[in-house]
């Protein structure tokens, strides 16, 4: 028998209508993946269902709890967690707090025999109201939800209010739990934690997420809302995926021919009054239906066409850390002697718990924070794009055209130039969009904008800080396709196990206490070599065990008078090396070289080019073999 049930319901907001004749039904122990573009209505639905919104028309007949997580978290909060949870029952929480935080004073050491008194009047009155049940639901949940009853709710991270928010939700003990986006913000360690708690859920659970590994996990049936309709996939997201695509190419197909034969009946009504004679005016009511059809047709939503623009390629080196730590003033390392070189075209993921010090680790490899120990080398001709996970970049009160070219009409990308409107339409915004301020966005169209604005300008290095946040799964298969054919270097940053697979090269993944750990591969591969690394410590016998893992042994001696020498003139070399390259360029790229066509200077030019490009990568590479073998021995007197 169906919890819930949706009939004929629309709903609009001034447009075209977000839900339109939709009809639902919620059974038993579902958990239903709610998906759609960004501005599609998925979270204005999730308050139909919730009774929060009140539709223009339909039915809704549910006479079932129902509790909301919502997508932010509410910044009014404050108090202890155990008060929280408790708040929404107005007739216990008084008498409840009271109670907790009298047991804490007491558990505090406080034994004075006022407290005590207060503490058996207030049980009394717990006992005669009936509230202790309620007393007993609330530590149930805390305990369930692994939260600290007496922790403030303020001085918590993202992650653990959202955690406190699911608990008051689930004390209610709704039939139907509502989670929009429930793991924003969230780092890997409690997205993991938040499937296995949901996966033993049994109560209907119906949620948004741009998650697609949460989707895959979770969901046993997704619902889409696509242009203002609700289409049902009995299935599992792998199984939807598969075929939503095939629905969309026969859509695509059926409409291709309804054009067709639309254009022929075109032609035909304009050869004039043989059209409108009486035995075919059936013909032209037909005609006339179908220019309503094709007026009326919803086109599927255009799809972004992220574009990202590559500055000339940055030398081979592109950062060399040595024995880098770093921690904020008295507190513990965030990073402690770590070592690393990324080279271009690497496209390296980052991953660590909320707090741990990723955006800071950034900060570091890119020269904005200086480290406590160790060095951190830049390699040459970087031209670096930054996204923000905190959007700062944006100017909240400016238009998005503003944001993107001030008061300019176009977008210089190298040696082209785009309009504005037309390039902005390229990430889904409309031209009456254009012209709104940036604070009227959502989330996802605030990282969209932040992506055009990034795209603009010409890097080899892209910086990505958390990039995947509010964007759509459409959005995030393009992003990934765009990332996978930059040919610079990329850092990313990101709680998304499914686009760290997709797009990484390799993996820093912060361990605790300040130790960083290099993987090949993507979010699956450190899991997979951890759990190797793992079982191979637990095989190691009673005598080895607590011993280290050897390392092989880097060549321990001084360097000889010539190694001396080479090392000291290298730098000179590279310098003097990377100025003729970057002379060249200009000159191979300036009109005046292909004035008058000489295939022979061409090819001279390029040649050289080639083998300033080589001799460089050689003398990288000798470099920091020199520098390598100086350090080891300096370290090992």
């Amino acid at each position: 028998m169906a919890l819930l049930r949706l009939n004929d319901i629309s709903l609009s907001f001034g447009g075209a209508p977000l839900l339109n004749g939709i009809s639902l039904q919620i059974e038993p122990g579902e958990r239903i993946g709610l998906v759609g573009r960004n501005g599609s209505g998925k979270s204005t639905l999730l308050k139909v269902l919730a009774g929060q919104i009140t539709p223009d028309g339909g039915i809704v007949a549910n006479d079932q709890r129902v509790a909301l997580l919502p997508q932010e978290v509410p910044d009014d909060i404050t108090g202890r967690v155990y008060e929280v949870v408790a708040s929404g029952h107005d007739e216990h929480r008084e008498l409840l707090r009271e109670y907790h935080d009298l047991t804490f004073r007491i558990g505090q050491g406080r034994h004075d025999d006022g407290l005590l008194k207060d503490l058996e009047d207030v049980q009394h009155h717990i006992e005669t109201s009936g509230a202790w049940e309620h007393y007993q639901r609330v530590k149930t949940v805390i305990a369930r939800t692994g939260l600290d009853g007496y922790a403030r709710f303020e001085s918590l991270s993202t992650g653990m209010k959202r955690r406190v928010i699911l608990a008051k939700a689930l004390l209610a003990d709704p039939d139907i739990l509502l989670l929009d986006e429930p793991t924003n913000h969230l780092d890997i360690a409690t997205i993991l934690w938040l499937e296995d708690f949901l996966l033993k859920y049994e109560k209907a659970l119906v949620f948004v997420t741009h998650d697609r590994a949460f989707l895959a996990r979770l969901s046993t049936r997704i619902v889409e809302i696509d242009r203002g309709r609700l289409l049902s996939f009995p299935c599992i997201y792998r199984a939807y995926v598969e075929r939503r695509q095939a629905m969309l190419e026969a859509e695509e197909k059926q409409w291709h021919e309804f054009d067709k034969r639309l254009d022929k009946e075109e032609v035909w009504i304009r050869r004039g009054i043989r059209a409108r004679r009486t035995r075919n005016e059936g013909r032209v009511r037909a005609l006339v239906q179908m220019r309503r059809e094709r007026a009326a047709r919803r086109e599927r939503e255009g799809v972004s066409r992220l574009s990202v623009r590559e500055a000339e390629r940055s030398g081979r080196m592109v950062v060399d850390a040595d024995g880098v730590s770093f921690a904020w003033e008295g507190e513990k390392p965030l990073v402690n002697e770590f070592s690393t070189t990324i080279l271009r075209g690497d496209k390296v993921g980052i991953i660590g718990p909320n707090g741990c010090g990723k955006t800071t680790l950034l900060k570091i490899l890119f020269g904005e924070l200086e480290p406590h120990q160790g060095t951190v080398r830049l390699g040459s001709n970087i031209k670096m794009a930054y996204f923000d996970q905190l959007r700062q970049q944006l100017d909240e009160d400016k238009t998005l055209r503003e944001n993107i070219v001030d008061r300019n009409d176009m977008v210089v990308m190298g040696d082209t130039s785009r309009h504005v409107v037309g390039y902005l339409q390229e990430f889904l915004f409309s031209p009456e969009r254009i012209m709104s301020p940036v604070r009227t966005l959502s989330g996802g169209e605030r990282n969209r904008l932040l992506l055009a604005k990034l795209f603009a300008r010409t890097s080899n290095v892209l910086v990505l800080d958390e990039p995947t946040n509010d964007l759509d799964a459409e959005t995030l298969e393009l992003l990934e396709d765009r990332l996978l054919g930059y040919k610079g270097t990329i850092l990313l940053v990101s709680h998304d196990r499914e686009f760290l697979n997709n797009v990484a090269t390799s993996t820093i993944v912060f361990e605790g206490e300040g130790r960083l750990q290099e993987y090949v591969g993507g979010y699956d591969d450190w899991v997979e070599q951890s759990r190797l690394s793992l079982e191979a410590q637990k095989s190691v016998g009673p005598k080895d065990r607590g011993q280290k893992k050897a390392k092989p042994q880097k060549e321990k001696r001084k360097l000889s008078y010539n190694e001396a020498r080479e090392l000291e003139s290298l730098p000179q070399m590279i310098e003097a090396m990377e100025e003729e390259k970057g002379n060249l360029i200009e000159t191979i790229n300036s009109p005046e070289f292909y004035a008058s066509y000489d295939a022979a200077r061409l090819r001279t030019a390029n040649d050289r080019l080639e083998a300033l490009e080589k001799g460089l990568d050689e003398a990288y590479h000798r470099w920091d073999e020199l520098e390598s073998l100086a350090a080891q021995f300096v370290k090992d007197r």
